[in-house]
């Protein structure tokens, strides 16, 4: 990483401090310089045991670094470290955030909401369905049982019942089976998945939608993975299921996470109601902090009190360099990361040694091994081994992840398993960076040299 940049940022703050007058730091908090090196020689040694999140051959887990970009506008705001819950503690970073956030905001098709950054998507999902249960009080709130785990936990936290809807062969909400429960529970939110972070599946939020203006329920889409993908709806021909991404505008409320697929440093959600009205329920007050401004303080409208100045300056940089476009800034990344996505699913389907669960919806796939022995339990033993071997590699190494599928969700497309037991293990990657579009080939010639040591 080229950090001139960065030294240059740093002249600039000192330029800014030097506004006030000079003044020694306190003798309590200061390091000697042999001590601060080998703290941080220590760290390092420590930071290596770590799996290579920056590399394309790591295609496992929703895990990369943020862009250059987010990490100096992270450094450079840090040295003030603002926080962006009262005007007075972070008036500069407030203002970054609320003009990231407006682009946030116009990408999903909202006009006028009500809106912030959070520290994470679990966050920013507990906001929603709170605002939910503050609508409906003695309504349920309904996700799909291939959602997160976030909203059923949560449910818990808020004290309100939870109702795990099952899915179609898709790995979708399975609409006829929300309206059956919609007869006999009070649902007064359903949760859509714009990206499960399973299998990325993308939960009809077009269909959702109308069917709560029949019905009479909120919609909450959960886009925490694959939000920025609307940028992809506007393509022509579609890149990604247009009608559901288009369908984001109408929902009543919507959470991303800058921190995945925005390029940024953790923690970095964001959550956006629809209806600004809402704000009423966060309505609070303190006796010492909002006093210098008349204008709205960010800590009016979060549950979150501290939150990082830092982390809306690092998405802003990163805006003003990629904006949020389809052909240009963000658009290209998501076109490479949806592109690797296709081209692996291509190779797999052709393969003799691999067998693709479904097609992808975005950049997440699984897949698993084509055996002798079609049992569920032995693909799941050759899917652990396989797992460890490639990881384990000293020479070349390839890192994916694992996934527990139920049978339902399976058996459609691979007639030729046999059920020994209900669920399957399958390997599943995440083909987040751009630079994976590069190395397909060599990650499934990999895959396919290992497969063939059995």
């Amino acid at each position: 990483m080229d950090l001139e940049p960065l030294k240059q940022a740093f002249s600039a703050m000192d330029a800014w401090r030097a506004q006030w007058p000079a003044f020694e730091p306190a003798p309590e908090v200061a390091v000697a310089p042999e001590k601060l090196q080998q703290t941080l020689d220590e760290l390092a040694e420590r930071l290596r045991d770590n799996y290579p999140f920056f590399h394309p051959h790591y295609a496992g887990q929703m895990l990369k670094p943020p862009h250059p970009v987010a990490m100096m506008a992270y450094t450079m705001a840090m040295t003030i470290n603002p926080n962006n819950h009262a005007l007075d503690g972070g008036p500069a970073t407030a203002a970054l955030e609320r003009e990231a956030i407006a682009q946030l905001a116009a990408m999903f098709g909202y006009a006028d909401p009500l809106a912030h950054l959070t520290s994470s998507g679990t966050i920013a999902n507990l906001e929603a369905l709170w605002v939910a249960r503050s609508i409906h009080p003695s309504k349920g709130i309904a996700y799909s049982r291939q959602a997160h785990y976030t909203h059923s936990r949560m449910c818990e936290v808020l004290g309100i019942k939870g109702f795990p809807v099952d899915v179609d062969a898709f790995g979708r909400m399975d609409l006829d089976q929300l309206d059956q429960l919609l007869t006999r529970e009070a649902i007064g939110t359903v949760v859509a998945t714009a990206g499960t972070t399973g299998l990325g599946a993308v939960d009809p939020i077009d269909r959702l939608v109308e069917m709560g203006r029949v019905r009479g329920f909120r919609v909450h889409v959960d886009a925490a993975y694959g939000g920025f993908y609307r940028l992809l709806a506007d393509h022509e021909p579609a890149r990604v299921p247009s009608a559901p991404f288009r369908a984001i505008a109408q929902a009543d409320s919507v959470v991303v996470d800058p921190h995945k697929h925005g390029l940024q440093p953790y923690g970095c959600g964001a959550v956006l109601f629809r209806d600004a009205s809402v704000g009423r329920f966060y309505k609070h007050d303190s006796p010492y902090t909002y006093f210098t401004s008349a204008e709205l303080h960010l800590g009016e409208i979060s549950l979150e009190c501290s939150r990082a100045g830092a982390a809306a300056a690092a998405f802003w940089a990163t805006l003003r360099c990629f904006p949020l476009a389809v052909n240009e800034g963000m658009g290209p990344i998501l076109h490479a990361t949806r592109k690797a996505a296709l081209d692996w699913a291509e190779r797999i389907e052709a393969s003799s040694r691999l067998h693709l669960v479904m097609p992808p919806e975005l950049d997440i796939l699984a897949f698993f091994p084509v055996l002798e022995d079609m049992s569920a339990s032995a693909i799941s033993r050759e899917t652990d081994r396989v797992f460890d071997a490639l990881m384990a590699d000293p020479t070349e190494p390839l890192y994916l992840a694992k996934l527990v599928l139920p049978r339902a969700l399976v058996e459609a497309r691979a007639p030729e398993v046999r059920w020994d037991q209900p669920e399957i293990t399958v390997l599943r990657s995440c083909l987040m960076k751009p630079e994976h579009a590069a190395v397909v080939p060599w990650l499934h010639a990999r895959l396919e040299r290992e497969l063939g040591t059995r």
